[in-house]
């Protein structure tokens, strides 16, 4: 069985990408299975997904916690300890990684020991058609790549999917341009070295704790409690960066105004400062100023 993990975040489509991958295995006579796992659904949290291929029925159920292959949408979740990117990943296995940066420089940043595919999706897809949305196909087309499953299947896959989700045929054929060219351009790094198998360790008896009854009170929402949104700091969840060129601000004062998080605040000279913990990237602040002095930065090159 091949066992698929996506990361990424919410809105850049890897659950359709994870779709794009069991419809292309089932077309090419696999047995499949895909699911999704994440909370609320809110752009830019990190949320997972789930494909696995088999030629025999599908037993599994759940999450998959040893996966042969890791597909990483966005490179801040490496850094990102909730997501466990490479949690359950041996050596044996693989990453593919969006990036614009060299596989030698994620090996060395994130400590990635296992086979490496890098490649600028969302360069690729800036650049073919222009919306970040069509970032699902090409790494849905890489991934079939790296499985090993053909190029037509993976073409079917992606007119199937886009089909039910209502694009026009012009926009279709712009995205099966991009899922054959990230399909050709996708390559494996292999490691430079093996990695050493670690020594077993010896685990200690746990202790036996007997749990005593605290009563409903401590489990129980409370509308007189404090709000705990301070204590929320959700700006790891971010893929683009809002910058204020302060040099050019003509202090309108519309991204503090338009900010949905309150995460734009004025000095003492009515200057805006962006507080990066609690910034989402969700750029409205960029739509909204009128002198288009903020602009943006991938969170990975900051």
């Amino acid at each position: 069985m091949r066992r698929i993990r996506f990361h990424g975040r919410g809105g850049q489509g890897m659950k359709t990408a994870s779709r794009i991958v069991s419809t292309a295995a089932f077309r090419e006579g696999y047995d499949t299975q895909d699911a999704p796992i994440y909370g609320a659904e809110r752009r830019g949290a990190p949320m997972a997904a789930f494909t696995r291929i088999d030629h025999a029925p599908i037993l599994e159920r759940g999450m998959i916690a040893a996966p042969d292959l890791v597909v990483v949408a966005d490179e801040t979740l490496f850094d990102d300890p909730q997501a466990g990117v490479l949690r359950g990943l041996q050596a044996s296995g693989t990453v593919l990684a969006n990036s614009a940066h060299a596989p030698a420089l994620l090996r060395e940043r994130y400590g990635i020991v296992p086979a490496l595919a890098v490649l600028d999706f969302t360069g690729l897809v800036l650049s073919h058609v222009g919306s970040l949305a069509a970032l699902s196909v090409a790494l849905g087309a890489a991934t079939c790549r790296v499985a090993g499953l053909c190029t037509s299947s993976v073409e079917q896959a992606v007119q199937e999917e886009l089909e039910a989700l209502g694009l026009s045929a012009d926009r279709i054929e712009r995205n099966l341009d991009l899922a054959r060219l990230c399909y050709e351009r996708v390559d494996v790094w292999l490691p430079v070295q093996p990695a050493a198998v670690p020594a077993p360790v010896a685990v200690s008896r746990p202790q036996v704790v007997t749990l005593t009854y605290q009563g409903p009170w401590r489990g129980t929402p409370s509308v007189a409690a404090p709000a705990n949104t301070p204590l929320r700091k959700t700006g790891n969840w971010r893929v683009w960066r809002p910058v204020i060129d302060l040099a050019r601000c003509t202090q309108c004062w519309m991204c503090f105004v338009s900010c949905p998080d309150g995460a734009i605040a004025l000095d003492d000279a009515d200057t805006p400062h962006i507080d990066y913990e609690v910034c989402k990237g969700c750029l409205v602040c960029v739509e909204e100023c009128p002198t288009h002095t903020i602009h943006t930065l991938r969170e990975a090159e900051v």
